[in-house]
């Protein structure tokens, strides 16, 4: 499946019903009052989180979303009826914006949320509504107020705990397809990873935590660069992230660097997101050969695996639940207002 994560659409609300002008006819009754009745609602529009997508593939095809008009009032005072809303369904971290002025609506986190991105005008009132004591035939009705029209952006942005920030080829992929079920592709030439993967590492215990591959990270990557700057922003709401150094790297310490580098230039909260420095591809450092020291003063810890090899993968799981675990409790007390 093509992964999306950016689609701009329109989305135009249904037109409220005219309220309309009747009076009664029936026999017997020479003089029958008002009984035009109103003009049904038109049909919102309405986003709603799905859990079950995973991208926004959809709204590539079909950019342009009406709702339902509401029907006319009749007589007998009949209201009109309303137009049925629609629900657009869209992936667990999706923000909301207005198109034209880049504000944002609303993010869709859980299953339940929804948010009203277009509202359906309001039916007119029928002649029945104007009666009064001094005007007993009233001729006068509204017709149906305009349904909103606006475009509307939608930007997701992935959900995971941990995620992988790397440049191309540090191991970013091998390390996911080891610790979890994921399958992302894997060769060996850059940029391998073209769109970001999720995959769910579970521990014993029923523990579990989501990972996620971010597109490889070279210089400049916050300007547009390479596919950084496109998928950096998948990394905004992880939790703890793991910086991916190999050790075949001419210079590990300029690579981690560079990585803290692109992460800031991008965004100063996400540089300042718990990380740890990952050592990869262990089984290429010669047996009487150490770990380089990297001068990593804001690194939670610093570890050495090899994906390939299975070594120190138990390790680093069991570290990033742990970071897991404490972010999960901190973001528990903030939402709860503990201090």
């Amino acid at each position: 499946m093509t992964f999306i994560d950016r689609a701009v659409i329109r989305v135009t609300a249904g037109t409220g019903g005219s309220g309309a002008e009747s009076f009664r006819r029936e026999m017997f009754v020479p003089r029958g009052g008002p009984d035009g009745g109103d003009g049904g609602h038109g049909g919102s529009i309405y986003v709603r989180a799905d859990s079950q997508l995973s991208t926004l593939l959809d709204y590539q095809y079909r950019t342009h979303f009406k709702a339902p008009r509401g029907q006319h009032g009749q007589g007998s005072n009949r209201t009109g009826r309303s137009g049925e809303d629609i629900y657009l369904p869209v992936p667990l971290g999706t923000e909301v914006r207005d198109h034209a002025s880049g504000e944002l609506l609303k993010e869709v986190l859980r299953p339940a949320d929804v948010v009203l991105v277009a509202k359906g005008g309001r039916g007119g009132r029928g002649n029945a509504r104007f009666a009064t004591p001094t005007h007993q035939a009233p001729r006068e009705w509204e017709r149906g107020e305009e349904g909103q029209d606006r475009t509307i952006e939608l930007v997701l942005k992935l959900i995971a705990d941990v995620g992988l920030l790397g440049q191309p080829n540090a191991g970013k992929s091998t390390l996911l397809s080891v610790v979890s079920a994921a399958r992302p592709k894997i060769a060996d030439y850059p940029f391998t990873t073209l769109e970001p993967q999720l995959g769910v590492v579970a521990l014993p215990d029923s523990r579990s935590f989501v990972m996620a591959d971010i597109p490889g990270i070279i210089e400049g990557a916050h300007r547009g660069k390479g596919l950084g700057d496109k998928f950096l922003q998948h990394v905004e709401r992880t939790r703890v992230l793991a910086l991916l150094v190999p050790l075949d790297a001419d210079d590990p310490q300029a690579v981690y660097d560079l990585l803290r580098r692109e992460a800031a230039a991008y965004d100063p909260a996400l540089a300042g997101k718990p990380h740890i420095v990952v050592f990869t591809k262990l089984d290429l450092l010669p047996s009487a050969a150490t770990v380089p020291l990297l001068h990593a003063p804001e690194a939670l810890d610093v570890l050495a695996i090899s994906a390939v090899a299975r070594r120190g993968l138990d390790e680093i799981k069991e570290r990033l639940w742990q970071l897991v675990t404490e972010a999960r409790t901190l973001a528990a007390d903030f939402d709860a207002g503990v201090p």
